[in-house]
């Protein structure tokens, strides 16, 4: 449902988040100007060193759409209750025909000049993230998991928790697993290397042994057998 004001209409007055620890989140509104006028805006909030705005201003033509994005720096703890109490507020004002954003200056949002200038207030509000997890006994088969919401919309925290807490553990899994394979890639790879240079002195005892018509010492056939045996063991765990 629109909101908003004469000037701009906005898809939502919520800011949603699919809160995650340490993560990067992002969310966009839309502004829409259905008026006649080009329409100038500028995007403030009540903490400017947890969000970034881009465009915080712009201009916005007639009968067309901007979209905002709004990302959010990475969060070490999550807030008590899943509950944030950061604000935004979107302002809005009439501006020149054909004008554009490197025309924007601060006193056109200026109210004590005379300027009609319109306010609306945003709030941010955390949502669990879509996660993949085992399907739970009467779950439809394939569905993201959601955390439950009350009727006056609040998060079920011990919830939201778990399916975060499931979510890391997912990536952290993943990551250990990538380290194991690349470890034995390493050590396949080095074996690979030994067994190559074996091959190579072998061959040159072959032709010694063609020039001498001499046999091959029995010290060097038993460390090859015992090299391959242990390339065998190498392999075999890769």
């Amino acid at each position: 449902m629109s909101n908003g004001g004469e000037l701009l209409q906005i898809d939502s007055v919520e800011l949603q988040f699919p809160f995650e620890l340490k993560r990067q989140i992002s969310c966009s509104m839309k502004l829409t100007n259905k008026s006649d006028n080009y329409v100038a805006f500028k995007v403030k909030t009540t903490n400017p060193k947890k969000y970034c705005v881009r465009p915080n201003t712009g201009i916005v033509m007639p009968h067309s759409s901007s979209e905002v994005k709004v990302t959010m720096q990475a969060q070490k703890e999550a807030p008590p209750d899943m509950q944030c109490k950061d604000k935004f507020l979107l302002q809005s004002v009439v501006a020149s025909p054909g004008a554009a954003a490197k025309d924007i200056t601060p006193e056109m949002f200026n109210k004590e000049s005379g300027n009609y200038v319109e306010d609306c207030k945003l709030k941010v509000v955390y949502v669990p993230p879509q996660l993949r997890l085992p399907v739970r006994e009467g779950s439809e088969e394939g569905s993201s998991p959601r955390a439950s919401v009350s009727e006056n919309g609040a998060v079920n925290t011990s919830e939201f928790n778990n399916i975060a807490r499931a979510y890391n553990e997912q990536q952290d899994s993943s990551l250990e697993t990538k380290a194991l394979i690349s470890k034995l890639t390493e050590e396949k790879n080095s074996v690979m290397q030994q067994n190559n240079k074996l091959q190579q002195e072998l061959e040159l005892l072959r032709r010694e042994h063609n020039r001498s018509r001499g046999g091959i010492p029995t010290v060097y056939v038993l460390v090859i057998a015992l090299l391959g045996i242990l390339l065998g063991y190498l392999l075999k765990r890769t």
